[in-house]
């Protein structure tokens, strides 16, 4: 099966997103439904739907989307917001470890990416590794320091994300 989305299939994930409604998911969970059922299986679609239940705040049913998602072979950039929406979902679902594997995997998969770095920085707060996701936020942002006023502290900064990644050597 292809996991690629036909032109027509991708402005229509295209108009789903356009129409949502966050304060009220019901339709665009029944578009995103409605889609599906028009294209089983397709894990692009399946992944959809997963994030539309995660915005709805039913994490527990997007988890089962995402997994299905991935066992049908999602790839590209669609696998790397999957990986990042997942890792967030178990977050929230207080599954700490099964979230830094996905998001470990993404970072295999996906090592420039900054939503990875990011939602990897989120795990590592909330299983109190403080230190690790700070360091992990401050490599993102010092990574471009012209689209910021980091300027010259950008340097000293890296060092910084290094030394508290490290585990705040004393040497």
């Amino acid at each position: 099966m292809s996991t690629e989305l036909t032109p027509e299939l991708e402005a229509a994930v295209h108009l789903g997103y356009e129409r949502r409604d966050r304060n009220d998911m019901a339709p665009t969970i029944r578009y995103f439904a409605e889609l599906l059922a028009a294209h089983p299986d397709h894990p692009v679609l399946v992944y959809e739907l997963g994030g539309a239940y995660d915005t709805a705040g039913e994490e527990a049913v997007a988890r089962e989307h995402y997994e299905r998602a991935l066992a049908l072979g999602l790839e590209g950039e669609p696998l790397r917001r999957c990986l990042c929406q997942y890792g967030s979902t178990l977050r929230w679902l207080g599954e700490l470890d099964a979230s830094r594997e996905v998001l470990d995997r993404a970072r295999r998969e996906f090592p420039a990416s900054d939503s990875v770095r990011v939602f990897s920085a989120l795990t590592r707060l909330e299983a109190a590794d403080a230190d690790g996701a700070v360091a992990e936020l401050l490599e993102v942002i010092t990574a471009h320091p012209e689209v910021t006023d980091l300027g010259r502290w950008s340097t000293g900064l890296r060092g910084l994300a290094g030394w508290l990644a490290a585990g705040r050597p004393a040497d």
